[in-house]
């Protein structure tokens, strides 16, 4: 049995008409004891209240809705329904969940113009974002450093921050140890606030 049954992504912008048959599905899922609770990953907050609606009105609250996975990082923070996602979550009770916490490891400090990674999807990608995120990697670097700890911590300490559940990638190891870094501390309120301004500029 899963804990969670989740829906990749809404196909209410190109497939719309599929969008019901999807929660109906989903929730045959949880009704026939296959899962103990449903999410949703890659819904904004428009749908994600659509898909609450649904869950309460046709489905009498019966199907829990746990998660609402996005990808959500000091990245993508300055977008407005980034930030939205939260009170939509607390409204509709259930959890952030964010994944890419490290931006694709474009958060990590570990790539500059000159050091791009070797996937040709990600230099390209790279290219495009590493320029207008400098003074957001100032920030994380100066807030890493009075924390001694990594800027991939400080970048996943600061979602929990936000009340997310960061779900990083990790290739090996000692990236995986380096991710677990970043539990049992807190960022405190002066830090957060910096990366807060860095990320929305």
């Amino acid at each position: 049995k899963l804990a969670v049954a989740q829906l990749h992504w809404s196909t209410a912008k190109y497939q719309p008409f599929q969008e019901r048959a999807l929660w109906e599905g989903i929730c045959q899922v949880y009704e026939q004891g296959m899962c103990d609770a449903i999410g949703v990953s890659n819904y904004g907050p428009v749908q994600l209240q659509k898909i609450s609606k649904f869950l309460q009105e046709e489905k009498e609250n019966e199907v829990p809705l746990a998660i609402a996975q996005i990808q959500y990082s000091l990245m993508t923070y300055g977008q407005e329904q980034t930030q939205d996602m939260n009170s939509v979550c607390d409204d509709v009770n259930c959890r952030l969940v964010s994944y890419s916490p490290l931006c694709l490891g474009l958060l990590t400090g570990k790539y500059t113009l000159d050091n791009l990674p070797k996937s040709k999807a990600r230099q390209q990608l790279f290219r495009e974002l590493l320029p207008g995120a400098q003074d957001l990697l100032s920030t994380l670097e100066v807030v890493a450093k009075e924390y001694n700890r990594s800027q991939s911590q400080v970048a996943i300490n600061w979602c929990m921050s936000k009340g997310t559940v960061p779900i990083p990638g990790a290739r090996n190891a000692a990236q995986a140890k380096e991710n677990l870094g970043a539990t049992g501390w807190s960022l405190k309120s002066d830090a957060i606030l910096a990366l807060d301004m860095a990320a929305k500029q």
